[in-house]
C-alpha cells in the first residue's frame, strides 16, 4: 500500500513539473527588434500593405513634421498605449524618431511585449523622403 502511494505521488510530480515546463516554454519566447536602414524602411512601405509607421517623438515634433500615415505614441506612452492602439501583435511595425535613440528604446518595449515584426529605421532626420507639415 505505502508503495502504492509513493508511487501515485511520483506520478503526480512528473505530471505537474511537465505541466509547468509547457507553460514555461511559451511564456519563454523572446522577440527582438530587427535594426533597418530608412531606406530599407521605404522600400517596405513601397511593397507591403499591411504595416504601421510608429512616430514615438512629442506631440510637437510630429507637428513639424512626419511621415505620411505615421501613428503618433511617445515614448514614454508606449508601455501604456500599445496593446490597445497596436492590437496585433504580428503585424509589421516600423518604428522611428528625431535621430534613433528614442526609437531603438520604444522598439526594445514592444519586443519586450510581445510584438514579434518590430523594424526599427532611426531618425527621421536621416529620412531623405516626403514628409508631411
Amino acid at each position: 500500500m505505502r508503495l502504492k502511494i509513493i508511487s501515485i505521488m511520483m506520478s503526480l510530480i512528473f505530471v505537474c513539473s511537465f505541466a509547468a515546463c509547457g507553460n514555461q516554454a511559451e511564456k519563454s519566447v523572446v522577440y527582438e527588434y530587427v535594426q533597418i536602414t530608412p531606406e530599407e524602411a521605404k522600400n517596405l512601405m513601397e511593397t507591403e500593405s499591411d504595416y504601421i509607421i510608429l512616430d514615438v517623438r512629442t506631440e510637437e515634433e510630429f507637428a513639424e513634421g512626419h511621415i505620411e500615415n505615421a501613428v503618433l505614441i511617445p515614448d514614454y506612452e508606449i508601455g501604456i498605449r500599445a496593446e490597445k492602439e497596436l492590437p496585433d501583435k504580428n503585424q509589421l511595425i516600423l518604428v522611428y524618431c528625431r535621430s534613433g535613440r528614442r526609437s531603438k528604446i520604444a522598439s526594445q518595449t514592444l519586443a519586450d511585449m510581445g510584438y514579434s515584426d518590430v523594424r526599427e529605421f532611426g531618425g527621421i532626420i536621416d529620412w531623405m523622403y516626403e514628409i508631411v507639415k
